[in-house]
């Protein structure tokens, strides 16, 4: 099979073409119709094989991994996805992965109406790119810049679970700290809710003191107080590496892909009513100040210096 069957056996879902793409896959380019009234949003993320994933992994849940990353980042905006390339580098072809990395793909673009319309292939070490394209009303864009002084800060779900996975290997075959590493959810959804509610907001990739940190001097070099109580944690987590490490990978392990975002107090009670509609734990964690840094309150003494987060390019 040669690059251009490839794709259109594998990669050209004739029956998923949406109304809106004029062209795409199979062309140059592709030609996609823009909602009037609405700003594009663009986000784009590359995955290294033994870096941000496991080669050994089901690679099905490679697909789904490079789709839902990039979700993420577009729910952290508030906006609603339309479209994905995908570039993707592969060692030597394998049928059955590829077919199975498709499945994963396309089975996270189906749920959230992503369409595939363009993208490249080429041999080398796996690796993998996605750029996935959105649109969002102008009114309702989140940022990280727009934190305020007193606000709550609120993260969507548990955290910690994908860095406990690939902390030992009795916690990386627990099925549900498995799950938050090979299937992360983006919370797409609530994303669309929050731009009318929200001051701000991140989503978790390098871990929640790194990313909140990227909020507070986004907005202005503000503070943040963060409750160790409040931080919620996977039982599994807490079984297996007991609580002190299981709140150390909570705060700076990273790949949690939930979001964190903050909001004034008046829109406490209308964020838990869309958790509870949604079906999401929603948690409130602590709140931002005028000064100081990301702020950790009643942990266990003698916590790792966690700060700095997952580092995607300078590892050491």
């Amino acid at each position: 099979m040669d690059e251009f069957e490839l794709i259109d056996q594998i990669f050209h879902r004739r029956e998923d073409q949406k109304s809106w793409v004029s062209v795409g896959v199979g062309d140059d380019g592709a030609v996609l119709d823009v909602t009037p009234g609405k700003q594009s949003v663009v986000v784009m993320d590359t995955l290294v094989s033994g870096v941000h994933f496991l080669h050994a992994q089901p690679a099905d849940s490679i697909g789904h991994r490079a789709l839902a990353v990039n979700l993420s980042d577009i729910a952290a905006m508030g906006a609603t996805p339309r479209w994905a390339t995908l570039s993707l580098t592969i060692p030597d072809f394998d049928g059955e992965w590829l077919r199975a990395f498709a499945e994963g793909f396309f089975k996270l673009a189906q749920i959230h109406g992503v369409a595939l319309v363009g993208g490249d292939t080429t041999a080398g070490p796996l690796a993998i790119s996605v750029t996935v394209g959105g649109e969002v009303d102008p009114a309702a864009v989140l940022r990280r810049s727009g934190a305020k002084s007193g606000d709550r800060i609120f993260v969507s779900g548990r955290l910690g679970g994908a860095a406990a996975a690939l902390s030992c290997e009795e916690a990386s075959t627990d099925r549900a700290l498995q799950q938050a590493l090979w299937y992360p959810e983006p919370r797409v959804d609530l994303g669309m809710e929050l731009g009318r509610l929200a001051h701000s907001a991140i989503d978790l990739s390098d871990g929640l003191l790194a990313d909140l940190g990227h909020v507070l001097k986004a907005s202005g070099d503000l503070g943040a107080d963060i409750e160790a109580d409040q931080v919620p944690l996977f039982d599994a987590s807490v079984s297996l590496l007991e609580y002190r490490r299981a709140l150390e990978l909570a705060l700076g392990g990273g790949d949690d892909y939930e979001l964190c975002f903050t909001a004034p107090d008046k829109a406490h009670q209308e964020l838990l009513s869309i958790g509870s509609r949604l079906g999401l734990e929603m948690f409130c964690i602590g709140r931002i100040t005028r000064e100081g840094g990301c702020c950790v309150r009643g942990g266990p003494p003698g916590l790792a210096d966690i700060t700095s987060g997952y580092r995607h390019l300078w590892r050491k």
